[in-house]
């Protein structure tokens, strides 16, 4: 009965999830850095973060932060700092010799991974965005709660499992080979890349009063 409404819900979440974003670069820098064991993770995090979404959407309290300009800035102001944060750290990285290399590597622990991927999904205004549109426009007011529920069961599942392929092919030998002979300038690149995004996320509410 709601097969076409679940099949739009996918087409438009595999758009989303595929397009570049904070969530995109943090799972990238972790898997070609530190591995797949890292990277996967992340990419848990990040899935299971979608259940924040999902839960203020079924809750309706999704609806109060469209409403409330204060509290949706407030919340991209939280999103850029800790994006402009995660992007200075990876800024002061050093050139690493064979021995410094490991200890680089295994500096961010699996629980570290986790925390970073969940926070930088529940905190992604971009996300939050999605959600409200999706809760609010696509998905009928008359779907079942259960049923809205089941959505976001798939929705998180979906994302952790497709930032878990993302994780899986930038932490196979011969990309992280490749990567890693840039070292300490790919991170640099891939601080540069989160500082442009919390820059830009601290920034678009005075842009667009421009």
């Amino acid at each position: 009965m709601y097969l076409n409404e679940f099949l739009l819900v996918a087409l438009v979440h595999l758009l989303a999830v595929i397009s570049p974003g904070p969530d995109f670069a943090v799972v990238i820098r972790n898997s070609v850095s530190a591995g797949h064991r890292i990277g996967l993770y992340t990419a848990t995090g990040i899935g299971l973060g979608i259940f924040v979404h999902v839960a203020y959407s079924l809750l309706g309290i999704g609806l109060i932060v469209s409403q409330s300009v204060w509290l949706f800035n407030l919340m991209k102001l939280l999103a850029a700092a800790y994006l402009l944060y995660i992007g200075f750290r990876a800024l002061q990285a050093k050139p690493a010799t064979a021995d410094s290399a490991l200890s680089e590597t295994s500096r961010l622990s699996a629980r570290q991974a986790f925390v970073q991927g969940f926070i930088t999904n529940g905190l992604n205004p971009k996300a939050t965005l999605f959600f409200l549109s999706l809760f609010t426009a696509v998905i009928s007011h008359d779907t079942p709660l259960l049923v809205q529920a089941g959505y976001g069961v798939y929705l998180a599942f979906a994302t952790g499992a497709w930032f878990c392929l993302v994780a899986m092919l930038f932490s196979r030998e011969v990309v992280r080979r490749t990567f890693n002979r840039l070292g300490h300038w790919f991170d640099r690149l891939m601080g540069g890349v989160l500082i442009g995004l919390g820059l830009h996320l601290a920034l678009s509410q005075w842009l667009k009063r421009d």
